[in-house]
Parts: structure tokens; C-alpha cells; sequence
């Protein structure tokens, strides 16, 4: 165990990440296990160091109802991701991932779509509260990949992509997807969408339609995503929007 409130701990692995940053080359962090010492800690790394970017692994349970998945309402859930970044920061590059968005989404894709729009009209997930903070991603190397620990449902990846790729937030690709997965084309084509119109970390989030089979949303009044197998949505979408991307129960127009 690394006792982190050690003044000489913390002295040395400064030390090592400035020289990480300084002579390796590195100009990021990525926080393991960061629930397991405190945030003031992190600030002390963070702040001594000065990353351009920092990201913490927080990841703790949803809260679960009788039938055994997530309330709609895991406020408490994504309280606890800002108030780490509050606690290290919130003016500095200090980002978490998002994990009440990955929770959330992987029962969403499972014909409970209606889950994507939260009691306040806005995404459920920490994107919905301070998306310039949060780091969504699919499955990562605990949850999907040999560990398989909370992974997203196999068939439906392709949906968990194109809501992350349209969605506010810094989106994070899966390795293993992207090269293992044969997905390489199709996440392609949501990134170019996402680069082409300039979809950023804060950009404007408006729901259309969150139903059972169907999830509708305008990004920055540029993109609009669909997930979902309900095909009859074309009055819905506006004049002069053509498709840019399309799969399995998903498309980007």
C-alpha cells in the first residue's frame, strides 16, 4: 500500500510525474482506483504537476430498485463524480469517467430507452450536469475486454457509440473495439460526424424523444442521433438533415 498523506510520498511521485511529463513525454493522468485516497490528495499531484489533461477512475454501484437494475434517478450516483472534481478543481484539467452514463446506457440499449432522458428533461448521466468533466466511454479494460466485469451488451456496442460520439463530453474509444472488434470503419464514421461539426465537450444536448424503442436527440443543432429499432421517425427529423452514419437500431443524421 502507498500511504499518500506521506510528505515524502507525495514529494517523490511529483518527482516522477514531472519527469514523466518532462523527459518521457507524457502530458496526461489517468487516476486508477482514485476512490481509494482522498481528492485533496489528487489536487496535490494534479496542481504540483500540471497535466493538460487529468481523468479519475471513480467507480462505485448505481443505485438498483427491487427488479434489480438502475433507478432512473442516480443523482447520488453523479453527485459523487462532480464532487471529486469540485474537491481537486473544477477550473483545472481534472475530468472523470463517466460511469452513471455507462451504467445507465447499458440497460437503455436493452429496449429501455426512455432511461436516456432524466426526470429533468436532461441526460441522465454526468453529462447532463457538467459534461465538460466528464470522460464517457462504452466498456473500458475492467469492464469489458478478458475481465468482463460490467460489460455493455455485445450486440448493441454500435448504439453505446453513437450516443457517446454524439453526445457532449470527451468520448474515450475502446481499444478493443476499435481494433479487435472489426468496428474500426463504423466508429469512424461517428467521429468524422463529431469532428466535421465541431461536437465538444459542452456542446447543447436537446432530447426530442426518449421512449421504450426509440431515442431521439439534436446535438448544437447540427447532428441528430436515433437509437433504437422504431423506423417511422422521419417526421421528426427537420428538412435539409441527411444520413452521415447508420447500423444496427442506430443512425446520424
Amino acid at each position: 500500500d502507498i500511504d499518500h498523506l506521506n510528505l515524502r510520498v507525495q514529494k517523490e511521485l511529483v518527482e516522477w510525474l514531472n519527469w514523466l511529463k518532462a523527459d518521457i513525454g507524457f502530458d496526461g493522468w489517468r487516476f486508477d482506483f482514485a476512490k481509494g485516497y482522498s481528492a485533496d490528495v489528487a489536487k496535490i499531484y494534479i496542481d504540483r504537476s500540471e497535466p493538460s489533461f487529468a481523468v479519475a477512475e471513480i467507480w462505485t454501484s448505481l443505485a438498483y430498485g427491487g427488479d434489480g437494475k438502475p433507478n432512473l434517478n442516480q443523482d447520488q450516483h453523479r453527485q459523487e463524480l462532480v464532487n471529486w472534481v469540485d474537491k481537486v478543481g473544477g477550473k483545472g484539467p481534472a475530468t472523470t469517467f463517466d460511469f452513471t452514463t455507462k451504467g445507465i446506457l447499458n440497460v437503455a440499449v436493452e429496449g429501455e430507452l426512455w432511461r436516456l432522458r432524466g426526470t429533468d428533461g436532461k441526460a441522465p448521466g454526468m453529462i447532463g450536469w457538467w459534461p465538460a468533466k466528464a470522460v464517457t466511454f462504452v466498456d473500458n479494460h475492467d469492464t469489458g475486454s478478458t475481465q468482463h466485469m460490467w460489460p455493455f451488451p455485445s450486440d448493441r456496442v454500435m448504439q453505446g457509440y453513437a450516443y457517446i460520439l454524439t453526445h457532449p463530453g470527451t468520448s474515450c474509444i475502446f481499444y478493443d473495439h476499435f481494433f479487435d472488434w472489426g468496428l474500426k470503419e463504423e466508429i469512424d464514421r461517428l467521429v468524422s460526424v463529431r469532428t466535421r461539426h465541431g461536437i465538444h465537450s459542452e456542446s447543447k444536448l436537446q432530447i426530442i424523444e426518449a421512449d421504450a424503442d426509440l431515442y431521439l436527440a439534436e446535438i448544437d443543432g447540427k447532428v441528430i442521433v436515433k437509437l433504437g429499432p422504431r423506423y417511422d421517425v422521419g417526421n421528426l427529423i427537420p428538412a435539409g438533415f441527411k444520413v452521415a452514419a447508420h447500423g444496427n437500431d442506430y443512425a446520424v443524421w
